[in-house]
């Protein structure tokens, strides 16, 4: 006991306890936590798919306790007019189809659920940016959806748009109902409003929803898809056509 007070009363000792300390919780913890994420992103996903922003609400989702096989991330759905819609990540759920899309921003955001742009405020009010509607792409993705198989004509879609990065959402107005629009420590709570405010959804073939938003995930791993797709987004903005 002497020779353990004598150690600790020792500044070289104490120094290097301190740095060993520090190592561990900035170093090894992280190392660790980082490793077991990956692990856990790897059951659905991996790093190669998406944005950090989508790959962390994967994670945050398994975390929560949600089902990997309900789960599904950077999905492509071929659309009536023969392009592609990518879609974030999708939950099948007892009360429905919740359908995710993932926003980073920083600022301020301001946005009405019927205009066609939403605005991004910097510098506290000195710049200005404006961004498509989030509630209509997401919608727009819903529609393509419940074209794909014939029982999601009867089964609710949810759509949940999450805001990451350093951002406030200053004041959204007109959402729709079955919309969500949050940041991501409120996800939780938008999950229990959904299970709450809802009953089960009148699946006919369970089986057939999960293997058609698995052919989802595996067209998104195409690289010919993934280059149409972009092709298409370039031709829809139209900036090539404009001569200045």
């Amino acid at each position: 006991m002497e020779q353990l007070k004598l150690a600790f009363s020792n500044p070289y000792f104490l120094f290097g306890f301190s740095f060993l300390t520090i190592i561990l919780v900035f170093v090894v913890v992280p190392m660790i936590r980082k490793i077991k994420d990956r692990e856990l992103l790897n059951t659905v996903s991996s790093f190669k798919r998406g944005t950090p922003s989508e790959r962390a609400l994967i994670i945050q989702l398994l975390k929560s306790g949600i089902p990997k096989q309900t789960l599904f991330h950077d999905l492509y759905f071929e659309k009536r007019d023969g392009a592609y819609a990518q879609i974030d990540a999708v939950l099948a759920t007892t009360e429905g189809i919740i359908v995710f899309e993932v926003k980073d921003y920083s600022g301020w955001i301001f946005g009405d659920g019927g205009k066609t742009n939403w605005t991004q405020v910097l510098a506290y009010g000195k710049r200005k940016y404006r961004f498509y509607n989030p509630i209509k792409q997401n919608l727009s993705h819903i529609r393509s959806l419940k074209r794909q198989l014939p029982q999601f004509r009867n089964i609710p879609f949810f759509s949940v748009i999450l805001f990451y990065g350093n951002c406030e959402l200053k004041e959204i107005t007109y959402v729709p109902d079955g919309t969500y629009i949050a940041k991501p420590h409120r996800l939780r709570e938008v999950m229990r409003e959904i299970k709450r405010n809802n009953v089960a959804a009148p699946y006919t073939n369970k089986r057939e929803v999960v293997e058609f938003l698995k052919e989802g995930v595996e067209r998104g791993a195409d690289v010919e898809i993934q280059a149409r797709h972009k092709l298409n987004i370039k031709d829809q903005l139209g900036k090539h056509r404009v001569y200045y």
